[in-house]
């Protein structure tokens, strides 16, 4: 039975990837989930498979060296699957320490726990895999409708978020080069989903229009994502694992491309669509809930992936369409109100409204 180590795996893309091989591998495999819970990470997010007999959880912070080190001592790790993350820009502009912390040095902790369990005179055993996960933004931003993000672009980060990112990946190439160390480096687009905690910008929008409240848009709202559905990026992680050659980065983009009011306002429009009119809530959403706000600082303007190097070597490519997606999601969240009400309570109100008072 093959062993993963998933890092992070309650946070959104995380649990949404375990949900993925269970459904896909069943009893064939067995998963670690390690995951600090800091207010992302939910383990409400894993409740339906949490008492599998292949499945355990452990509470630790990829920064403990000694805990991670006892994970592999104790256990034979196949496959290290490494999402854990600080991954918010705004959070990141009010407090950058937090995001090298973890996502710089956690990763160097996790590269040489690996290494030191894995490695024997220079050689690693045939199968073990560490994938590191990361993220379009370290390419910084293209201009807007020209080019795309390749393997090949320069990094150019522009948040301590996505400077942070651009650290991690930058270890794990080292990693390889200097140590053969058998890894690969996926960057994304921006995800959106099930599961996903309601600072990000679907999840923000569907639970402010269904209370009534202001759906705050930076700027002129004309910022361009591309965006990935998050089963369909369990799957990329999945096929980059078993097909993907080693030492190699692949590129992992949605193909679609919208603006965020666009994004707004395709959210507005399927819940009025969605929402039966015998449901209070409907009366809440409007388009005259967008407010448009001061810009984040240092955004950028556009975001786009060329896919076509993990579609010619591996054959994967996204099978949801955004007008299909952006339905399941709103779908999952309308019937999942407890789970947001459970997200969105105490420290992330607080959160919220430092964050967008006086914008």
């Amino acid at each position: 039975m093959r062993t993963y180590l998933v890092t992070g795996g309650a946070g959104f893309i995380g649990s949404n990837y375990i949900h993925y091989m269970f459904e896909k591998y069943g009893d064939e495999i067995r998963i670690i989930n390690v995951d600090a819970l800091t207010y992302a990470g939910n383990p409400e997010n894993l409740k339906s498979i949490e008492n599998r007999d292949n499945y355990t959880f452990i509470k630790a912070n990829i920064c403990d060296r000694a805990a991670i080190s006892k994970i592999f001592e104790e256990n034979d790790i196949d496959r290290v699957v490494h999402f854990a993350a600080e991954s918010h820009v705004d959070r990141s502009i009010k407090d950058p320490g937090v995001f090298v912390q973890t996502n710089v040095l956690g990763t160097a902790v996790m590269l040489d726990c690996a290494r030191a369990a894995w490695e024997k005179d220079g050689v690693y055993p045939e199968g073990k895999k560490f994938l590191h996960v990361s993220t379009d933004e370290v390419y910084g931003s293209l201009p807007e409708g020209d080019g795309y993000f390749y393997e090949t672009t320069p990094y150019a980060p522009h948040s301590p978020y996505s400077a942070s990112k651009a650290g991690s990946d930058m270890l794990v190439r080292a990693y390889m080069d200097t140590y053969h160390f058998p890894a690969n480096i996926t960057n994304c687009s921006n995800n959106y989903g099930p599961f996903q905690f309601p600072e990000k910008l679907i999840p923000l929008m569907i639970n402010n229009a269904l209370s009534g409240k202001k759906l705050p848009v930076y700027g002129d709202g004309k910022n361009v994502r591309d965006w990935l559905y998050v089963a369909d990026h369990a799957k990329a992680i999945d096929m980059v694992q078993e097909k993907g050659r080693l030492f190699e980065t692949y590129n992992v983009g949605g193909h679609n491309e919208k603006q965020n009011i666009e994004i707004v306002t395709i959210i507005i429009d399927t819940l009025l669509e969605i929402l039966p009119d015998s449901d209070p809530r409907k009366a809440n959403v409007s388009r005259d809930l967008i407010t448009y706000v001061e810009d984040r600082k240092g955004h950028d303007r556009r975001y786009a992936i060329a896919p076509d190097k993990i579609k010619k070597e591996i054959g994967w490519e996204p099978d949801t369409m955004f007008k299909d997606g952006i339905k399941l999601t709103i779908k999952w969240y309308l019937e999942n109100e407890e789970w947001m009400k459970n997200v969105t309570s105490g420290d992330y109100q607080k959160y919220y409204e430092e964050m967008y008072r006086n914008r």
